[in-house]
């Protein structure tokens, strides 16, 4: 997973509630591999009319490279668990999303997957979207290390985040590397406990190479 310090580049606004993860990736793509990617199926039934030409009222369909940074409404991610939500923004190029709320599992899910969630205020997030709306595709940074969001001249607000996510996020790391920093302790408590219940796997003689 990548890293995530500092991000600079486009920004984009949505600026809509309740955005699910059938909007984000409709069902009828699910049968994609994730190696061929879900970039281009993001929000594709708001991004092109039923004839699938774009449709020229959104943003998204008008920035020369994708955007870095999304700012939607509430409840973003909410509906089903897919995670294939995250990985068509993620895949899209997007890094971080600003919003009013998430849906808990997709906020979980973007975690995992090195997506920045931002929750702001009212006021931060009528500044923003504003700036995004007139200006589409101007830059815009996220500082994870600072814990703040900056575009134009000095603007911008801190954000709170899980110290525990911060860290993963900041490290590029997922569960099971975050597990691995513990290999050691794993395998002292499981020579122990087996030494002491050797009948739960009776050929036991420890870990390869360890004493």
């Amino acid at each position: 997973m990548t890293p995530f310090v500092t991000e600079t580049g486009p920004g984009v606004a949505l600026p809509m509630d309740n955005i699910d993860t059938d909007q984000l990736i409709p069902a009828r793509f699910m049968k994609r591999s994730r190696t061929e990617g879900y970039g281009e199926q993001l929000l594709f039934d708001l991004r092109h009319h039923a004839d699938g030409s774009k449709r020229g009222d959104m943003a998204l369909n008008h920035l020369s490279v994708p955007p870095m940074l999304l700012i939607t409404g509430a409840n973003f991610g909410c509906g089903s668990s897919r995670e294939a939500a995250v990985y068509a923004l993620v895949d899209h190029g997007i890094r971080c999303v600003v919003a009013r709320s998430f849906a808990d599992i997709f906020r979980n899910n973007a975690m995992r997957n090195g997506l920045l969630t931002v929750v702001c205020g009212d006021a931060e997030h009528s500044a923003l979207t504003a700036y995004l709306s007139v200006a589409p595709g101007e830059a815009v940074t996220a500082d994870l290390k600072a814990q703040t969001i900056s575009w134009g001249q000095k603007k911008g607000f801190a954000f709170d985040i899980d110290a525990n996510a911060r860290r993963r996020l900041l490290l590029g790391m997922d569960e099971l590397s975050e597990t691995l920093e513990y290999s050691k302790e794993i395998e002292d408590f499981e020579r122990r406990y087996l030494q002491h219940h050797p009948w739960i796997a009776p050929h036991f003689r420890g870990f390869p190479g360890r004493a």
